[in-house]
């Protein structure tokens, strides 16, 4: 299931301190990808997390991954509005 991460894409974080977590994917690696959620991971800083530790949400945030993919810039508080709906169900 983790094989199809992609740019844009929805996480939950299930192990480490940010167990509970969503994020957004803002880059892929082989076998990690990097994380933003625009508020304690900042874009210009994001977490970098073994692919085995998030569980993806099936969700893909098209505006983002096409600014992300465009090389355009993408704003810390774009990120943390479009997660909002995620965080508040925890």
């Amino acid at each position: 299931m983790n094989e199809n991460l992609s740019i844009g894409t929805v996480v939950l974080s299930t192990q480490g301190r940010d167990k509970g977590m969503y994020f957004v994917v803002v880059s892929v690696g082989r076998d990690v990808v990097y994380l933003a959620d625009g508020g304690m991971r900042k874009l210009a800083a994001p977490k970098k997390k073994n692919v085995k530790h998030v569980s993806d949400s099936g969700v893909v945030l098209e505006g983002i991954a096409a600014k992300l993919s465009e090389g355009k810039k993408v704003f810390d508080s774009e990120v943390k509005s479009a997660l909002r709906q995620f965080n508040q169900v925890n």
